[in-house]
This record gives C-alpha cells, structure tokens and sequence, in this order.
C-alpha cells in the first residue's frame, strides 16, 4: 500500500524537473523586426483658383505660363526601419555539483514524503492502540464492578437475617408471642431490643417515622445468639394487656368497638456472631396491629410501610 502511494508523487516530481531541464538548457535567441506604419504627412495647400489675376494675362486674354498653378512635389516615401536585437546568453552547462544537488533534493523530497506516511500511519496506529487500551479499560471496570457487586450479594445471602413474625400462645387463650427468626445462613448476636405502643383512630394518624432513635434501648446482659433457622420470642401480648394499655375506661370501649386501634411496634439490633467487633450492626423494624373482638382478639403484623425496615 505505501509503494502505490510513494510511486505517484516520485513520478510527478521527476516529470516536474525534467521539464524545467529541458526549458533551461534550450538556447533562446531571436531577431524582431519592426516596421513602424508610414505616415504620409497632411499639408494644408489652398486649392488652386480658377480665377486668374487681371495682370497675368497675356493680350487676347491667355494667360501667361508663368502665372499658370504649377503641381505640388510628393515627399519622399519613408523607409521602414529594421530593429535586431541580440540573441540571448547561451545557457552554461549543468555542472556536475548542480546535477548531484538536484539528485539529493530529488531523494530528499522522496525520504520526506515516506516519512510523512510512516508518520501517519503511526499515528493512526497509536491512535487504534489508544482506543484499544481504552475499551480493554472499560471492560475492566465493568468486570470489577460485576465482581463487587457478586461478592456483595454473596456476602449479603450468607449474612444472618432476622425476620419478625406472630404466633399465639397454645396454652393461654388470646395470647401472643413476637417471634424473631434467623433466617440467614449465619448465626446472629441480637445486641438490643425496644418497643413501643400507641393508640389512635386509624394508622395514618401514626408517626410518619416510628421514632426508635429517640429512645433509648434496652441493652441485653447476656447477647442471644440465634442460629439459622432459629427463632426466639421477644415480646408478648395479650387480651388481658388492653386493660392495662388503656387509661380510661371510655378508652377500653372505643378500643372494643373499633373506634381506636393499637399500634405495637420495635426494633431488633443485631450482628453477625462471627464478624469483627467494630462492624456496622444490622437493624431489624417490625409493627403489629391489635384486633379487639367480644371473644376472641387477634395480633397481626402490619402497619405502615415505614415501620418494616431490614438492613
């Protein structure tokens, strides 16, 4: 591919100094002849009258030959004037040094058009490399990412992770236990627990936050550790609870007839048995609604979304 291209500009800068050659070594020479146009000089003469003077004439009214108009002389005819000039220097022969000078530069603008392709097919070699090394740059990121984010769903999947959920007592009537359950792959050190109860007419009127922050939990002596698939109860409620719940009695019987719901709602903090101990713990948030019937009652989970958080 470079020889087609180096071949048509050596050929057109051989033709180019050839015919400069040829045009430099051609003697030059030549006689001009100029013949300037020949004017014939405009003379203001009278036209002769036919009139002739009283005393010219001779008797018996002839006139005189001497009073008779004699014809103009035409002016010599100019001759045309022949200008030669002389030929021009004859060209001096081409010295030995002028054609090695004119052979160098021939090669040199040869040398400097190949260099000027090499140079940009360099150029365009790096640039296809630059392009190159910046898609294998990407890729890389890509694939780095790709194994962050399997390590941290790995991690994530073989993390303890507690679960809340309801049960009822078998052996006492209208009673409830809050179960937690480790339902990750590891075991679970619980650090902290803390609940709360609040009672209002419907479950928008509850906080938009459950405000766990704000109060102080309640530290355990002994961490429980749960096993995966274990569960443990951290909180119990029953019928007989409403009573102490509620401050009035107007307050029981709006509670009896639906008219005001009971919100329990906590927080379970917890980490993993086997991590470091300056690791970020995990945080469980649960919330039940309390059902009030004439019999029997029931305790469900439910409640805003806000309030079922698990990090």
């Amino acid at each position: 591919m470079i020889k087609k291209r180096v071949l048509f500009p050596v050929t057109l800068l051989a033709l180019a100094w050839a015919a400069t050659l040829i045009e430099a070594q051609q003697p030059a020479g030549s006689v001009q002849e100029t013949t300037p146009a020949v004017s014939t000089p405009h003379t203001n003469q009278t036209p002769p009258s036919s009139g002739v003077p009283h005393t010219a004439l001779r008797q018996g009214g002839a006139p005189a030959p001497e009073a008779l108009p004699q014809p103009a002389e035409a002016p010599p005819a100019q001759q045309p004037q022949i200008i030669v000039t002389s030929p021009a220097p004859a060209a001096l022969p081409w010295q030995w040094h002028e054609r090695v000078a004119w052979g160098a530069s021939i090669v040199l603008a040869v040398l400097g058009y190949v260099g000027i392709l090499l140079a940009l097919r360099s150029l365009k070699s790096i640039e296809r490399n630059g392009e190159s090394s910046l898609e294998a740059a990407r890729a890389a990121v890509t694939a780095a990412e790709c194994t962050l984010s399997q390590t941290k769903a790995i991690l994530e999947f073989e993390r303890p992770w507690i679960l809340v959920s309801v049960e009822p007592y078998l052996t006492a009537e209208n009673s409830f236990k809050i179960m937690a359950s480790n339902r990750g792959r590891r075991p679970a050190r619980v650090t902290h627990l803390s609940d709360q109860v609040h009672i209002v007419t419907e479950e928008a009127q509850l906080p938009k936050t459950p405000g766990h922050d704000s109060i102080e939990p309640q530290p355990q002596e002994d961490p429980l550790i749960l096993l995966p698939g274990e569960s443990l109860a951290i909180a119990r409620f029953s019928r007989n609870d409403v009573a102490q719940i509620c401050k009035t009695d107007d307050q029981l019987r709006r509670i009896a007839s639906w008219e005001e719901i009971i919100f329990l709602f906590g927080r379970i903090t917890y980490s993993e048995l086997s991590g470091p101990a300056d690791q970020q713990p995990h945080v469980t948030d649960w919330c039940c609604r309390y059902i009030h019937g004439e019999t029997k009652s029931a305790l469900l989970v439910g409640g805003p979304q806000g309030y079922h958080r698990h990090t």
